[in-house]
């Protein structure tokens, strides 16, 4: 079994000063903060506590959550129902080999999750699965039986399976002209992003927001509205994507340039907001060095509930309201800032690398595997996916 960062430990201290905050009846959730670490600072423990909060909650039990309802094992008449429903695509692994089911909605997606199990597929038990590569979860929690289907994001109102998304390797969204094969291959995104955060260390940054993206949802507007209205606290624009018709789709302006992400390294403060889904975005503007606003909680990726708020990032009410005041709080405290934009680099330069997306495939495979009450027999009109070679571009 890997040992990267699918093996560690819960330190007990970040999930107490977490709960601490969360329940102080202090007004502002963020001078709750400021004052634990203020005591932290003065104390001899700050060595210690500045470790522990540097390392997240353990991985594991992100999959222990998604694989309890399963814990009774899964039937041959149960996956047989999945497959009826038409909620993903099929894949077996016997005897090491990878077979998949002829159609795929979206190959370039199903080609990223190939990428992954072909990896690690020489340690898998025999296994077989229905991997979901469409945007949206497909197991609402009113569903019963709950069907074991993997999806790439959910919110708690659903129960799909968590696996790593298809796009650190290829098939994520394109963005015209800047990404015009997607936004994919991980590894080679995170030493760009690392070369251009090395270029704009925080005292060089400017102290500004920055958002550039499409209006994918109405969630975005006080935003840009707040832009608009106060352009020394936010540069915020929306950018055209396949739907605009009109500058009614851009809040009656004309959409902006789009801004390669390496660019986003030049701003303090970067803004996450959901897509359909949960955004591919968040990973990447953490590499930045930049202070993250993540804008809801409600929508997850699989490494989601290792990052947390106050610690790696700062988390922002989804109607925007609290927006302007954190704003305002972080240009106050800048070394609280900076110490929070360092934590949220540091967790995915050191536990989000392809190793650990490699890893928690495996283990994912692995323990799923182990579920199945029943000897696969192999699908012989299934295609055997082998190896192919290595993309080279963004």
């Amino acid at each position: 079994m890997c040992k990267q960062s699918c093996t560690l430990i819960c330190i007990s201290v970040v999930q107490e000063v977490h709960a601490l905050c969360l329940t102080s009846s202090v007004l502002l959730e963020q001078y709750c903060y400021t004052k634990v670490f203020q005591l932290f600072n003065k104390k001899p423990l700050v060595a210690f506590l500045e470790h522990s909060l540097s390392i997240v909650l353990n991985p594991s039990s992100v999959l222990n959550d998604d694989l309890r309802p399963f814990r009774e094992g899964v039937s041959e008449e149960l996956m047989a129902d999945t497959l009826r429903r038409g909620v993903g695509t099929h894949y077996q692994i016997i005897n090491s080999k990878l077979y998949r089911e002829q159609n795929c909605m979206f190959p370039a997606r199903c080609s990223g999750v190939e990428h992954f199990i072909l990896q690690v597929i020489d340690k898998l038990p025999d296994v077989e699965m229905v991997v979901n590569v469409r945007d949206y979860p497909q197991v609402p929690g009113w569903v019963q039986p709950i069907l074991p289907v993997l999806s790439f994001s959910k919110t708690a109102d659903y129960q799909d399976i968590m696996y790593p998304a298809w796009t650190f390797w290829e098939g994520g969204p394109a963005v015209w002209p800047i990404y015009p094969t997607g936004l994919g291959r991980w590894d080679l995104m995170r030493d760009d992003l690392k070369k251009s955060a090395a270029q704009w260390p925080w005292k060089r940054k400017e102290s500004r927001g920055f958002f550039r993206g499409s209006r994918t949802s109405p969630e975005r507007d006080p935003l840009v509205l707040l832009s608009r209205e106060a352009p020394d606290l936010v540069d915020a624009e929306y950018t055209k994507n396949q739907a605009w018709k009109s500058e009614k789709d851009t809040l009656g302006r004309p959409p902006a340039q789009e801004i390669p992400l390496v660019e986003h390294c030049q701003y303090k403060y970067l803004f996450n907001f959901r897509g359909v889904a949960a955004s591919f975005r968040l990973k990447h503007l953490f590499l930045c060095g930049s202070l993250v606003f993540h804008v809801g909680e409600e929508w997850l990726e699989f490494f989601y509930p290792q990052l947390l708020p106050w610690v790696h990032y700062i988390p922002v009410k989804q109607d925007l309201s609290d927006l302007r005041e954190l704003l305002q709080f972080v240009k106050e405290n800048d070394d609280i800032a900076q110490e929070i934009a360092v934590r949220g680099q540091r967790f995915i330069l050191d536990h989000l690398r392809m190793e650990d997306v490699s890893c928690y495939w495996e283990r994912l495979l692995t323990e799923f595997g182990g579920l199945l009450k029943y000897k696969l027999q192999r699908k012989t009109n299934y295609n055997q996916v082998i190896h192919k070679h290595g993309r080279t571009e963004l």
